[in-house]
């Protein structure tokens, strides 16, 4: 990285190393149009003393609102130049490994604000150095919105599996706000001026923070942007009947999702069996997205890979009472799980380090089953302790062939006899591990005994049904009688509660101060749509008439999870990316929290079983995702044709109104490895935008079309707060 040098100390004991516990997120982008000053130009934006040899303190108030963080260093005061010209001041707590960085802007683009984010669980303090220049840089994109950029590491190390910490408090909330707290310390030292205002926000388990640090703090920040949030009870029931439908229903994704996509059939139950149908039905009533399936190839774990061991140590008695005791469909049923239950044993032939994984083509990433291709890097060869760890073991035999999506070694013999090790996946006679202790693994030689087992991961599927919570959570009404009680055997204690406190630090309420604004996905696969509405209903209930001068809720079409940058090729013509509007709601929180200038109305939407939906047309959908249609020339959403006929389509790019101006259209065709284009003669600055386009095929088969649309709220087309949708036509071509 190019650095503008100022002071540079460092301080070894001080450092705290990055960890990454839960991986949610992919960042990329394109080039940033800002441009950087050069190394002189930097100096006169700084004051003459440097923060490294004479480091302001916390205030008073600050230390007398948390005595652990009463005392801070700053080890590096550095200007640098990318990804745009920043001041970089890096530093921690004395006698704690809490840990942060503050990324200044030159003073005549400080408009006296900053932008905090908070990790999915604590991670390091250097996540934005690494991010490539872009929609999705944080640093950028803060500078770009007038203010500076905030990260720490959450106050340190954090363990998933320990829920029962001394103090969750720290982690969850604490060692962020007195980072925030500390910020304008620093900030007024360089900028002078008055307090700075301050925003939060966070992404799934970052979300779960966020809330935690808006509902347990005063005063530290002004705002807050939760986005695809759970709810209390998400952990890990929006797991288990998704690893039931994809065990299930391996077979028939391609029909289901060809049913719910454009021009399909709308029926996506049709081609099921009575067993298939049920399982879609309790996954589609859990609130899993319908059109989500279409990334049934690669959807993997997930999350769940870090969440089993935490499940296990919560509430081990139920793997066996699933077996074993009436009421739990491992017992009352166990047929439906007989080709696919493995228990095989066999002796270790060798072990797989990371180096050999990587040499034979092997993933072992235990969260994701994402293919790879051939420019990929994950298959470069790890060296040293890396390259070294031990990452699987060869077996003597193979397994027979199962459905495996995770599971346990049981070791048999040798030093750590009876313990078990999760496993991500079997590839031939080689299992892998998933997130498994090494001081266990390690002691493993060739020739112990170990069993295969996936019991637990079968037993896993229906743990929703035993955790039956109150009725305010209404898609768990399939699993209760008609008086309200739970149709099946109850574990002794819910324990999605459990892991939402260790991270946040408390549970739900809806009570705080300041202003929010929930950003949402509605084609999330793993917080569902409905969980951003539960915790706007416990907003409702504490705020009453007032909720609309404190709140927002906003949905993001075509969107899932992930805040995925690259849009033409995740999912490819898919889904789109939701960061535009997490960049416009934090711009709008600001503004609503620093001149009182109300945002957008909340999305308009519909539940029901699970299934949430939005109007068709942008004035009635509000919110301020913008909506886009395309369809034939005759208004029809599929289309069949020969070869070297051309296909007329028709689009349209609406924002709500007052929310936006048109500033692009994207087209794709529908081959496979290309990518959108743009078409050069879209008007923009519009707040509606009509589309035509023809095209021919040269060849038989079936395309998706898809129209992309971008909306900015002034009509810019610089990388930040551009919203995005999409919509599909199916055009058959035939001989």
């Amino acid at each position: 990285m190019k650095t503008i040098a100022m002071t540079s100390l460092y301080h070894p004991k001080r450092w705290a190393g990055a960890l990454g516990v839960l991986a949610l997120f992919i960042v990329g982008g394109c080039n940033d149009p800002q441009t950087t000053a050069d190394s002189s130009a930097a100096q006169t934006h700084a004051k003459s003393s440097d923060l490294v040899t004479s480091t302001p303190q916390p205030s008073q108030a600050d230390i007398k609102a948390d005595p652990f963080y009463a005392s801070a260093y700053i080890d590096i005061d550095e200007w640098r130049e990318e990804p745009v010209l920043h001041r970089y001041v890096h530093g921690g707590f004395t006698d704690t490994t809490a840990r942060f960085s503050f990324y200044f802007p030159p003073a005549d683009l400080y408009e006296g604000r900053f932008f905090q984010h908070i990790t999915p669980v604590p991670d390091s303090e250097n996540l934005a150095v690494n991010q490539p220049p872009g929609a999705g840089n944080k640093i950028g994109f803060s500078i770009a919105s007038g203010g500076y950029f905030v990260e720490t590491n959450g106050g340190g190390k954090f363990d998933l599996s320990k829920l029962n910490r001394a103090d969750p408090t720290l982690s969850a909330y604490r060692a962020n706000a007195a980072a925030a707290r500390y910020s304008r310390v620093v900030a007024q030292a360089i900028y002078g001026g008055d307090r700075p205002f301050g925003y939060a926000y966070g992404g799934s388990g970052g979300g779960y923070r966020t809330i935690g640090a808006a509902e347990n703090t005063q005063g530290v920040w002004d705002g807050f942007v939760p986005y695809v949030i759970g709810s209390t009870m998400a952990i890990p029931n929006s797991f288990t009947a998704r690893l039931q439908a994809l065990r299930v229903l391996r077979d028939k994704f391609p029909a289901i999702v060809d049913a719910v996509d454009a021009g399909g059939s709308g029926d996506p139950f049709a081609t099921l069996n009575q067993l298939e149908r049920e399982a879609l039905n309790e996954v589609t009533a859990m609130g899993f997205p319908l059109p989500g399936w279409f990334a049934y190839k690669t959807m993997g774990l997930h999350g769940f890979a870090a969440l089993y061991g935490g499940i296990v140590a919560a509430d081990p008695s139920y793997f066996e009472d699933f077996w074993t005791k009436p009421g739990y469909l491992g017992y009352d049923d166990p047929e439906r799980y007989r080709e696919d239950r493995l228990q095989f044993t066999a002796p270790v032939a060798e072990l797989i380090t990371a180096a050999d994984a990587a040499r034979a083509g092997l993933n072992i990433d235990a969260s994701s089953e994402r293919e790879r291709g051939e420019v990929d890097t994950a298959f470069q060869i790890p060296e040293g302790a890396e390259g070294e760890r031990i990452v699987g073991f060869r077996l003597k035999q193979q397994p027979p062939p199962v459905y495996f999506m995770g599971g346990d070694l049981i070791l048999n013999s040798g030093e750590q006899q009876g313990k078990r090790v999760p496993l991500a996946r079997i590839i031939g006679d080689v299992v892998i591990f998933g997130f498994a202790d090494p001081s266990v693994i390690n002691d493993v030689k060739p020739g112990d005994s170990v069993t295969v087992d996936n019991s637990n991961f079968l037993a896993i599927e229906t743990y929703h049904r035993h955790q039956v919570p109150g009725p305010d959570y209404t898609v768990w009404d399939e699993w209760r009688k008609e008086d309200g009680t739970p149709k099946y055997p109850q574990r002794p204690r819910l324990i999605g509660p459990g892991f939402v406190q260790a991270t946040s630090g408390s549970l739900q309420t809806g009570k705080f101060s300041g202003k929010m604004i929930v950003v949402s996905s509605l084609w999330d696969q793993e917080a569902y749509p409905w969980q951003a509405d539960w915790y706007r209903q416990r907003v409702e209930a504490h705020l009453g008439d007032e909720t609309d001068n404190h709140f927002r809720l906003w949905y993001s079409d075509h969107a899932v999870h992930g805040d995925t940058i690259n849009k033409s090729k995740a999912g490819n013509t898919f889904v789109v990316s939701y960061i535009g509007m997490l960049h416009q709601a934090l711009r709008d929180v600001a503004r609503w929290a620093e001149e009182g200038v109300p945002p957008a109305p909340n999305t308009q939407y519909h539940i029901e079983r699970g299934q949430l939906t939005l109007p068709n047309t942008a004035e009635a959908r509000a919110g301020i995702n913008p909506v886009v249609t395309l369809t034939t020339e005759a208004g029809d959403k599929r289309i069949e044709i020969k070869v070297g006929d051309e296909v007329v389509l028709q689009g349209s790019i609406s924002a709500p109104p007052g929310t936006g101006l048109v500033t692009g259209a994207d087209w794709h065709w529908g081959k496979e490895g290309d990518e959108f284009t743009a078409d050069p003669g879209v008007p923009k600055g519009q707040q509606l935008v009509t589309v035509t386009a023809r095209h021919s095929y040269n060849t038989p088969g079936t395309y998706f079309v898809a129209l992309r649309g971008s909306v900015e709220r002034t009509g810019d087309s610089a990388p930040y707060a551009q919203l995005y949708n999409l919509d599909r036509v199916r055009v058959i071509v035939q001989e």
